[in-house]
């Protein structure tokens, strides 16, 4: 039985996952019955496609820039100091991520446009005399701003998991033999946690690479997700998108391979094999010092968090907003777009449709999750742990690619996305968050004592009872975590829904927002009071997850 299982679950995987991008790597190099690298030679000189690539690089490489400017001095405050609030901060600062960019990007056009919030609140204190161009270079700094704000707590807590396994000795060795403090970063700390930097850096650069929503909105064009995302409609005469779908690939397997072999290095290890978490205090014999670098520190922390959710604030504003022109805030408020969300057609069809692919996304994600962990952890039979490779590479692989080779590959097929997307869509949510459904039931398993299913066993019951009496119970709690987060990320997926919906009554919520900000006149609004909905469905699924598993929320994301 546990073989047949294994079967399934491998045939699973190679239909859904390996087959489409097996298929978009065929169609790009195999033209006309033979093989053939012209398309990747056009874009080396495609002057269009070219510029594409250049932007897509910049775009990504300032972003992974500037998380790290955040980032690096973020993890030391929490790692080195005492403050004011540090355990509610440590909370605060990873806000950002519950929430994807693509929905705080509505917000984020209205108080950053040449007349918005910002800029008007800027010169009402006479601290400019003319409007700021923030989103300059036809929104490129937007976009980057955004994506910034919504990655740099991947960034710090890969950061921050290599400080806490740091061995303090080192540093006071170093410290004992008279470094000074930046000598000691430079030569101790800095080289034990860069497997730990480059891991987060690696998907920062990725995600920013391939992320498709948020140029999208800021209407930032000339980027490789939305070339890909355009050349949909025509790849009948235009196959370059395939090409550039594999260069993505590529540059995914690359940074992975790159990120394994600097995390997996033994050139920079520890003495000790220190597993606890202990925090250095910086401490000052003079109370005052203590005390003023604490409000220092706090008020700093609270800038950075009110700049983090500002674009999620600007979405709550233009929910609410009947009237904002000129002006820092809205002059009229109403709820009438939240009714609106409940009556419009297209809005109350897309909250269906995107409740039902999440509920039956997330009830795969339970048959599938859970089997995967059962073997991984029970069983340990030969072609387990492949399953397990290939359940962390859906993690890597963008979900641009997937849902691309889901299009492309089953056109004219039973499941052709064009005729009816759904079986696609809940098989693409279910293989994006199949991640944290494995490693949270795998934790379970892991708690739970082999010996009772061992004692129910040798009582008579068959395994299937043992499962179902004995062991689910036990790991209840593990596979309801897994399964919120599974739910709540499904909700406002956005790469798969914007690619394979591509009828307006299969539309998902992601999909609807990007068509309702196309109306002139109360789109924007619309959008704004569903995306408020969507994120309050993720903030109070991952306050459920976290008060369930007992866990802080950065602990969530430890897949």
């Amino acid at each position: 039985m546990k073989f047949g299982l294994l079967a399934i679950l491998l045939l699973f995987f190679v239909v859904f996952f390996i087959y489409p991008i097996f298929y978009v790597v065929e169609q790009s190099v195999w033209i006309d019955g033979q093989f053939d690298l012209t398309y990747f030679k056009l874009l080396l000189t495609h002057p269009i496609i070219q510029q594409g690539l250049r932007n897509s690089f910049h775009l990504a490489l300032v972003v992974t820039l500037l998380t790290t400017l955040i980032s690096f001095p973020l993890s030391l405050i929490f790692r080195r100091y005492q403050f004011f609030g540090k355990r509610i901060f440590s909370g605060l600062v990873l806000l950002p991520l519950i929430v994807p960019p693509f929905v705080g990007a509505i917000g984020f056009k209205q108080l950053l446009a040449r007349f918005g919030s910002v800029n008007l609140l800027l010169i009402q204190f006479g601290l400019i005399a003319e409007p700021l161009d923030f989103l300059g270079a036809a929104g490129f700094w937007g976009v980057v701003i955004l994506e910034t704000l919504h990655l740099y707590p991947i960034m710090y807590l890969n950061l921050t998991a290599s400080l806490a396994n740091l061995d303090l000795s080192l540093e006071e060795a170093a410290a004992s033999l008279g470094a000074k403090p930046f000598r000691r970063w430079r030569t101790v700390t800095l080289p034990l946690i860069l497997p730990g930097y480059f891991a987060g850096a690696v998907i920062v650069f990725l995600w920013s690479f391939a992320d498709l929503g948020t140029p999208l909105i800021f209407e930032y064009r000339k980027v490789v997700p939305i070339m890909i995302f355009e050349m949909i409609t025509d790849m009948a005469v235009n196959p370059m998108g395939y090409a550039l779908v594999v260069s993505v690939l590529f540059l995914t397997i690359l940074l992975f391979i790159v990120s394994k072999k600097i995390g997996g290095t033994k050139g920079y290890a520890s003495l000790t094999r220190k597993t606890e978490i202990v925090v250095s205090e910086r401490k000052d014999n003079n109370k005052v010092i203590q005390f003023i670098r604490s409000i220092v520190l706090s008020l700093l922390l609270i800038l950075l968090i009110f700049i983090s959710v500002l674009p999620h604030l600007g979405v709550i504003l233009t929910s609410f907003s009947d009237e904002w022109f000129m002006t820092v805030l809205p002059t009229k408020w109403t709820l009438k777009y939240y009714q609106l969300a409940f009556a419009h057609p297209l809005a109350i069809s897309s909250i269906r449709n995107s409740l039902m692919l999440s509920a039956a996304s997330t009830f795969l994600n339970i048959l599938i999750g859970v089997s995967i962990a059962y073997l991984v952890a029970r069983k340990k039979i030969r072609g387990a742990m492949m399953l397990d490779i290939l359940t962390m590479l859906s993690l890597t692989i963008p979900g641009l690619v997937l849902a691309f080779g889901y299009l492309t590959c089953f056109s004219g097929t039973f499941l052709d996305p064009r005729v009816n997307p759904v079986p696609l869509l809940i098989i693409g949510y279910t293989i994006r968050r199949l991640p944290y459904m494995v490693r949270s039931a795998y934790a379970g398993f892991q708690q739970c004592s082999v010996t009772l299913e061992e004692a129910s066993s040798s009582l008579g019951a068959k395994p299937s009872q043992t499962f179902l009496r004995v062991t689910f119970p036990l790991i209840f709690m593990h596979v309801l975590v897994g399964s919120v987060l599974a739910f709540a990320f499904a909700m406002l997926e956005v790469s798969d829904s914007l690619i394979l919906a591509m009828q307006e009554r299969y539309y998902p919520i992601t999909k609807a927002i990007y068509a309702l900000l196309g109306r002139v006149t109360d789109g924007p609004q619309i959008a704004s009071a569903m995306g408020v909905l969507g994120m309050g469905i993720l903030i109070i699924s991952f306050l459920i997850a976290s008060k369930l598993l007992g866990k802080r929320m950065g602990d969530l994301f430890k897949v």
